[in-house]
């Protein structure tokens, strides 16, 4: 079956154009950044005990979620109920950030991500989805983008959601996550060997896309 992975750091446009592939090409998307999250709420919804990291990898098992991208943007489905905006929440993402510690939980996501590989495909937005997760999908990109062009970005969709943002810091955090990313020991962000490089710095969203589905043909 094949699969398309979309690696690259934060601010990169990886959402975007991985929901736009899909769409192109009818085919199914994992955001898997979103895992850890859904696995928060689910676990919260279920009544789960957070501090056992068995029974969140058991709600991770079953994970009952559907990635739409038929619109605009992605919506987030668990058992068909919307909750892109419900997985962004404080609660969810302080529960996000201790799921993620625990290793059954990780080694369930693991299998959970690679069942999302269905017909007709698969278009998969990460981190370590080349590398890890797909090491064997049909295209591998690695798209980035410059840290100011990455901050710019946020900082208008952050102007846009009416809040004050300085860029130098901005810039200084990306720098820094970037940082993190990358010298972490478990799945570092790395782009993997046989991987299409892709610079967004200077590129439309339009031109990327086409590039990314140049490599598909």
């Amino acid at each position: 079956m094949p699969v398309i992975a979309i690696d690259g750091p934060s601010g990169a446009g990886k959402g975007t154009l991985s929901r736009l592939v899909a769409k192109r090409l009818g085919y199914h998307l994992l955001d898997s950044g979103a895992l850890y999250r859904l696995t928060a709420l689910a676990a919260m919804n279920a009544g789960a005990d957070l501090d056992d990291p068995e029974a969140v990898a058991t709600v991770a098992r079953h994970l009952d979620v559907r990635f739409d991208a038929a619109g605009e943007d992605t919506r987030i489905l668990l058992q068909e109920q919307d909750v892109s905006r419900d997985i962004r929440t404080e609660a969810v993402s302080m529960n996000a950030s201790r799921v993620a510690a625990y290793p059954p939980v990780r080694e369930a996501l693991l299998q959970r991500q690679r069942d999302f590989r269905q017909a007709p495909g698969l278009v998969a937005d990460g981190r370590d989805m080349g590398t890890t997760v797909f090491p064997d999908a049909g295209v591998k990109i690695f798209l980035t983008a410059s840290p100011e062009a990455r901050a710019e970005r946020r900082y208008l969709q952050l102007r846009e959601k009416g809040e004050k943002v300085d860029m130098d810091a901005l810039v200084a955090d990306i720098r820094e996550r970037d940082k993190r990313d990358s010298e972490r020991a478990v799945s570092p962000l790395k782009p993997a060997s046989d991987a299409h490089l892709v610079d967004s710095t200077e590129l439309t969203i339009e031109q990327v896309l086409e590039r990314i589905l140049s490599y598909t043909r």
